[in-house]
């Protein structure tokens, strides 16, 4: 393989600085009570927190076509309902 072809499929690396000690703390423990390592487990939450924006950015692009498709204020009722079927196609 070729070195750079290497480094650029490589894991990258985020350092935080300036978290607080009870911050630091709360995650810790929660790895721990999870069995998993601090790094692995902020990546988890990581992770959960992408696939949480992925999801809401969705819901706007439904919400806006449901709009654009009454062509007015749409309800709650008439938006969850085209949200459900979005996720089910």
């Amino acid at each position: 393989m070729h070195p750079l072809a290497y480094a650029c499929s490589m894991t990258k690396v985020i350092q935080i600085r300036d978290v607080p000690d009870d911050v630091r703390d709360a995650l810790a423990e929660a790895a721990a009570a999870r069995g998993m390592s601090l790094s692995r487990y902020v990546r988890s939450e990581l992770e959960e927190l992408v696939r949480r924006a992925a999801l809401t950015r969705a819901n706007v692009a439904v919400i806006r076509q449901t709009q654009a498709g009454v062509g007015e204020k749409v309800d709650r009722a008439t938006i969850l309902a085209a949200l459900h079927e979005g996720r089910r196609g």
